[in-house]
């Protein structure tokens, strides 16, 4: 591969500049590694860079010499200040000629697997651009679908939470078996998996979707031990706990502070909810818990004489 660029990639800070005019982002609001951060005229810069690229490919019957193989190897090392590959950079700005020529070069190698500063790899971007086409190029041509960025979102939990369908479809069908369990299941850092996603959002094919391929429909999340049923009652999502109940959901799950889902419903106006779920919740579980305020009574007594007991302490007679 002959590869002709400038020196810009290697001058700018490509996520730590605002538009002008207006305040910097946070790393939480960001979605992607520099898109929304650029000035307009650092914008150009880099889409012109990205046009510039000059990519000769050589016949695949052909034997790459040595000093080729050499020169790729110094291509796919070039990286901006924030982390991005060349590769990171073309996603980003849609450039997919160069997309695609990159990823065929790089078949499964680690390259495809390079993350950056956000620990986003290409196919993390693929699903924040809505590139379903290059998220399938990636998976087939041997990307890890498994890896997490810095918020422990998988490119599938990603889609799961902007109800990104065509990316979700072509991540399920073309990752692998034991790739698509094992990121169906896996929570992110704050506690969720792909299914929490999708019912607190509401995205009901995703749900279906996934119940189908196997996730675990009474998975908990690790915040509060809520399934995805209980969520469905938190956001009154009538449609989606009929959906959920009609898929296996247990009715009489608790969360870690002993609730149902039918427990959820106290408070909310939505009589059809709770209509749905009393008759399938065991009549000993309709009753809200007994609450802990005894035991912290009793708690807060026992703290009080321990603090009593320190007035018999005497120093110098006093």
């Amino acid at each position: 591969m002959d590869l002709h660029r400038t020196s810009i990639l290697n001058q700018m800070d490509y996520s730590r500049e605002s538009k002008e005019g207006k305040p910097g982002q946070s790393t939480d609001e960001r979605l992607d590694s520099g898109l929304d951060s650029l000035k307009e005229e650092e914008y150009q810069a880099v889409a012109a860079e990205i046009r510039q690229l000059q990519v000769n490919c050589n016949p695949p019957q052909h034997k790459q010499l040595p000093a080729e193989t050499e020169e790729l190897q110094e291509w796919k090392t070039q990286i901006t200040e924030d982390g991005d590959t060349l590769l990171h950079l073309a996603i980003i700005h849609e450039a997919k000629d160069y997309i695609r020529t990159m990823i065929d070069e790089s078949k499964n190698t680690d390259f495809l697997n390079t993350q950056n500063d956000l620990r986003q790899t290409p196919l993390h971007l693929a699903v924040i651009t809505n590139q379903a086409d290059v998220c399938q190029h990636l998976l087939v041509s041997g990307c890890d679908p498994t890896l997490v960025d810095n918020r422990g979102d998988t490119p599938l939990h990603i889609a799961c939470r902007h109800g990104n369908l065509l990316c979700f479809s072509v991540i399920t069908q073309f990752c692998q078996k034991e790739h698509l369990h094992t990121v169906m299941a896996a929570c992110n850092y704050n506690g969720q998996n792909c299914l929490h996603l999708a019912s607190v959002h509401g995205f009901l094919s995703l749900v279906e979707n996934m119940v189908e391929l196997g996730a675990d429909i009474n998975a908990k999340e690790q915040h509060n031990g809520r399934s995805a049923l209980h969520l469905a009652v938190d956001q009154q999502n009538l449609l989606l706990v009929k959906l959920l109940l009609k898929k296996g959901a247990d009715p009489n799950l608790l969360t870690s502070g002993g609730h149902t889902p039918y427990h959820l419903t106290y408070g909310y106006g939505s009589f059809d909810i709770r209509e749905e779920l009393y008759s399938l919740t065991n009549p000993e579980l309709r009753e809200l818990p007994d609450s802990d305020s005894d035991d912290s009574e009793e708690e807060e007594d026992e703290t009080f004489d321990e603090e009593v007991s320190y007035d018999d302490i005497h120093w110098n007679g006093h």
